[in-house]
């Protein structure tokens, strides 16, 4: 067996555009695991061309280095994660496979929401810090000040802080020395124990069918070995092992304590679902059923909702496999069939937030050619039956009867705005304008405060943060937590097209600012929706009463421009015709919906 003690896992955590990826780029310079040659990109862990072009981390992805430290040899395996919110899923995988982070700031920006939110994440797994100031090289940099700043947020001395610029390569060394005497190396196994791995991710290679991503918490994996999934009850065997660098590399074992991958042979990846044990005898003879699973982490519950249509009927399976092979690499990706009156077949997904849902559709029109039409986001709500029986509402079409409906549960979070304190009156303003509970308030220096709030699911993912950037002049930064389910005076309103309903236009909202958003909506959508040669109502109702109304006027041809002279009665025997006309097309008249009508939810207020 290797010898743990020479083994380090640790992942990097921090906030959106803190440097995080260019730090992993001078570790795999430095440790010779890439060439500069080799470097075709800025952030060459950032794989997939989305991240590439937005310059952001959306999939974590792990690599293996290794390091030669006071004459000894190390193995140093690292999980580079996503900074924004919405991914913090991937985060929590890469903590459960690691005993060591290290927290990258931005030497010119401070801490931010995430910053936080991950370092909360990294003390619940009880990781070593390895605190580093990021960005020193620009003229805007405050070392000192940044380094009290931690010092005050999260009780880490200032003194313990690695100043680096990973854009130059200053002080890099300095962290992969730090990685080595400060992160506890993983815990022993006796030769002969039960082996057991945590499968941290999975991804279908079209060569090698399922691929899963192993942290080895005892014993040792190779080709050819029996292998059992405790929480699918499936027996498989592997077929072939190896690590990362960042590419595969066929090895002979992994062994305990080691970070890589393990080719299944499945062609499902649901068959290896993330979170579950990878199990294996030991000398001692003990059952599957006998051995207990490891514990990982959270289930992933999407907590966003939005339907997905195509443009064209005739491409709705082409869209299924789209979402089926999505969902292979994006383990928080749901989805299940829908039909819409207006808009046909179609799936209704969940997300984790709305770059999540920006990703996920832009990934669809990209990589597989599709021309989409996505409804508004809404949150997925509980009602209480006169019964007592709880349902979950997913989608606004499918509320039950308001009749035998006792109550109507929302989804409630914590949210945590990061703020300089001259917008702290501001902030707290438009939260309880949001029906927003303000529970504290932090100073972690003298000019920046975070502002605790509890708020409905349902305010964060209209247009919340876009108004927080704008009122805080871009200064401000938010993270939100999931809280619980609670009671509410909350009704569905219809929207009414040519007297028709749109079910993909329903949402759920709070009673009192129901005629404020209906008569918003309403006008909105008299601005995109296309004219067409008949008159068109736009209605807002809530059951059988209608609270705002709005006419979109016909298109109109002049039909009397042929007249030349003659009496009165002939210009309006045309215009009597023409009025016959529009009424039998009203009738019989389809609308067509552009996308912008059902975003135009997103920005009511």
């Amino acid at each position: 067996m290797k010898n743990t003690q020479k083994i380090r896992n640790f992942c990097i955590i921090a906030h959106i555009d803190h440097g995080k990826s260019t730090l992993a780029d001078r570790l795999l310079e430095l440790t010779a695991t890439v060439s500069k040659r080799d470097m075709k990109h800025e952030q060459l862990l950032d794989t997939m061309e989305l991240e590439q072009e937005r310059g952001i981390t959306i999939k974590l992805q792990p690599v293996r280095m290794e390091w030669e430290h006071n004459g000894e040899k190390y193995i140093l395996n690292l999980i580079d994660t996503p900074g924004h919110v919405d991914f913090s899923y991937e985060v929590s995988r890469s903590l459960a496979a690691c005993e060591g982070a290290i927290l990258v700031v931005d030497a010119t920006q401070g801490i931010e929401a995430q910053t936080l939110a991950n370092c909360y994440l990294a003390l619940e797994h009880d990781l070593t810090f390895i605190p580093v100031l990021n960005k020193i090289d620009l003229p805007s940099a405050d070392v000192e000040g940044r380094s009290k700043e931690i010092e005050n947020a999260l009780g880490i001395p200032a003194e313990d802080i690695i100043a680096v610029s990973a854009k130059e390569g200053t002080n890099v060394e300095k962290v992969l020395e730090a990685v080595i005497e400060k992160t506890p190396p993983p815990k022993d196994f006796e030769e002969g124990s039960e082996t057991k791995a945590l499968i941290f991710d999975s991804i279908y290679d079209s060569y090698r069918g399922v691929v899963t991503y192993v942290r080895v918490v005892s014993g040792r994996l190779k080709r050819g070995d029996k292998i059992f999934l405790l929480n699918n009850k499936r027996e498989l065997e592997v077929v072939e092992v190896g690590y990362f660098k960042p590419k595969y590399v066929p090895a002979n074992s992994l062994e305990t304590g080691e970070v890589g991958y393990v080719v299944t042979g499945l062609k499902d990846v649901k068959d290896a679902r993330v979170g579950d044990t990878i199990w294996k005898s030991g000398t001692k003879p003990l059952k599957a059923s006998e051995a207990s699973a490891l514990s990982g982490y959270k289930e992933v519950k999407p907590y966003v909702f939005a339907s997905i249509f195509c443009t064209e009927g005739d491409e709705y399976p082409l869209l299924r496999d789209a979402l089926e092979k999505l969902q292979l690499s994006d383990a928080a990706l749901t989805f299940e069939p829908e039909q819409s009156g207006a808009l046909g077949h179609g799936f209704r997904c969940g997300f984790l937030g709305l770059l999540h849902l920006d990703i996920v559709q832009e990934r669809l029109e990209r990589e597989f050619d599709l021309d989409l039409i996505v409804t508004a986001p809404s949150v997925s709500y509980i009602a209480v039956m006169k019964d007592g029986e709880e349902r979950f509402v997913a989608n606004p079409s499918a509320m039950p009867d308001p009749t035998y409906i006792e109550a109507v549960k929302e989804p409630w979070v914590k949210v945590e705005v990061l703020t300089p304190k001259d917008y702290v009156g501001a902030v707290m303003q438009m939260s309880l304008e949001r029906r927003g509970l303000n529970t504290g308030m932090q100073y972690i220096d003298e000019n920046r405060v975070i502002v605790v709030l509890e708020m409905p699911l349902a305010s964060i993912v209209t247009d919340y943060y876009d108004q927080l950037k704008s009122i805080t002049s871009g200064y401000a930064s938010m993270n939100y937590e999931y809280l619980e389910y609670r009671e509410g005076k909350l009704v569905k309103m219809d929207i009414l097209i040519a007297g028709e309903p749109v079910d993909a236009l329903s949402v759920i909202i709070h009673r009192d600012e129901a005629y404020g958003v209906g008569s918003g909506l309403t006008k909105k959508l008299k601005e995109v929706i296309p004219r067409a040669q008949f008159e068109i109502a736009i209605q807002a109702a809530i059951g059988g009463k209608i609270i705002a109304r709005e006419s979109l006027s016909a298109l109109r041809k002049d039909v009397t421009a042929k007249l030349y002279g003659g009496d009165r009665s002939r210009k309006d025997k045309l215009l009597k015709k023409q009025k016959k006309g529009k009424k039998r097309l009203k009738k019989i008249g389809k609308i067509d919906l552009p996308q912008d009508a059902f975003m135009a939810i997103l920005k009511r207020s």
